[in-house]
C-alpha cells in the first residue's frame, strides 16, 4: 500500500513540474534552418563513379516546418536522364544534446541518409557514412550560401577519409 501511494505521489509531482514547464521549445539554432524553407530548384552534374553513370539532374524541393517547429520537412522530386526519377522526404533539425544539425532523408530508390551538420559562417558542412554493397564510403556535402535565394553545393566521397572524390555539384535557387 505504501509503495502504491509513493508511485502516485511521484507521478503527480512529475505532472505538476511538467505543467509548470510547458511544452518543449526548439533550440534557437533551429531557426537557422529557416533558410531552406520554401520552394527550391536545384540543377547540377553527377560525375561518373560509384553512384552511377553521371549526368545532369534537377531536384524540385519544398520545405515546410513541421508543427512544433523542431523539424523542417522537405519533399522533393529528383530527375535525371541517366539516373531516372525519384521522390524523397528529408527532415532537418538540431540535436541540442550533441550540438549538431541533423539531416535524415529517405527516397523512393531505397536510400536512407543520416547526416550530421555544422554551420560555419555562410557554409553548411554535412557528413555521414554510406554503404553501397560491401563498401562503406565517408561522405561530405557542402552548401555555400551565395544569397538569401541561392547556394552552391558539392558532394564528395572517400573510401578511407583521406582521398576525396567529387561525385556531384550544382546550384540551388529559391523560387
Amino acid at each position: 500500500m505504501k509503495r502504491s501511494f509513493a508511485i502516485v505521489v511521484v507521478l503527480l509531482l512529475a505532472a505538476v513540474v511538467f505543467a509548470q514547464m510547458g511544452p518543449p521549445k526548439p533550440a534557437p539554432e533551429v531557426q537557422k534552418l529557416n533558410y531552406f524553407a520554401g520552394h527550391w530548384m536545384s540543377t547540377g552534374d553527377m560525375k561518373p563513379g560509384p553512384f552511377g553513370p553521371g549526368g545532369n539532374f534537377t531536384d524540385d524541393g519544398r520545405g515546410e516546418w513541421m508543427e512544433g517547429g523542431f523539424f523542417l520537412v522537405i519533399n522533393s522530386s529528383f530527375s535525371s536522364p541517366t539516373m531516372g526519377n525519384s521522390k524523397g522526404v528529408a527532415y532537418m533539425g538540431y540535436d541540442s544534446q550533441e550540438k549538431v544539425y541533423t539531416y535524415d532523408a529517405f527516397s523512393s530508390m531505397g536510400e536512407n541518409i543520416h547526416s550530421r551538420g555544422t554551420l560555419d559562417g555562410d557554409t553548411w558542412h554535412w557528413a555521414n557514412e554510406m554503404k553501397m554493397g560491401p563498401n562503406t564510403f565517408k561522405t561530405r556535402y557542402t552548401m555555400k550560401i551565395l544569397s538569401p535565394t541561392s547556394y552552391t553545393f558539392n558532394f564528395t566521397v572517400s573510401p578511407d577519409g583521406t582521398k576525396w572524390e567529387t561525385v556531384m555539384e550544382g546550384k540551388a535557387t529559391k523560387q
